[in-house]
C-alpha cells in the first residue's frame, strides 16, 4: 500500500478548481493520503477564494494529518530552502512511501529520486504509474 505525503502545492492544486485532475489521488484504491498541519496552513495561505477554501476543507477531511515537527529530527539527506524543510521532515517522519509535490523549483532536482526513503514525484507522474491512461499521448 502506498502512503502518499501531499505537500502544500498538491493541496492547492486539488482545491483550486472543482475539476482538478489532482483530485484523482483521493479516489485511488490502496493509497493512503497523508499531509501535515504545516502543509495545510501553507495551502490555506495560497487560496484566495471562499470556494477554494471550502474545497480544501472537504479534501482535508479525507487525509491522515500529522502534526508538523517544524524542524527535522536530525539532518535531512538533501539541502532545501527553509520553508520546505518541514515538508520533507514531516513526510519522512510520517512513514510515507512517496512525497508528491508540484514544487519543481525546490524539489525538482529530486523528482524521480529516493530522498530519505521517499520516492519524490509530481502527482501526474505518480498517477501515470497507477492509472496508465491518466495522461494520454496526443493523437
Amino acid at each position: 500500500m502506498d502512503r502518499l505525503f501531499l505537500d502544500s502545492s498538491v493541496l492547492v492544486s486539488a482545491a483550486y478548481k472543482d475539476d482538478s485532475r489532482v483530485r484523482r489521488l483521493w479516489s485511488l484504491p490502496g493509497a493512503v493520503l497523508v499531509t501535515s498541519t504545516y502543509a495545510i496552513d501553507e495551502a490555506r495561505r495560497n487560496l484566495r477564494q471562499a470556494a477554494q477554501s471550502a474545497r480544501l476543507d472537504a479534501l482535508v477531511l479525507r487525509l491522515v494529518i500529522v502534526e508538523s515537527a517544524m524542524q527535522p529530527p536530525g539532518s535531512l539527506p538533501v539541502a532545501l530552502p527553509e520553508k520546505d524543510v518541514p515538508i520533507l521532515a514531516d513526510a519522512i517522519e510520517s512513514g510515507a512511501t512517496h512525497l508528491l509535490t508540484g514544487d519543481k523549483q525546490h524539489f525538482g532536482p529530486y523528482l524521480g529520486s529516493d530522498v530519505g526513503g521517499l520516492l519524490v514525484l509530481t502527482p501526474s507522474a505518480y498517477l501515470r504509474t497507477r492509472v496508465p491512461d491518466s495522461n494520454p499521448a496526443p493523437a
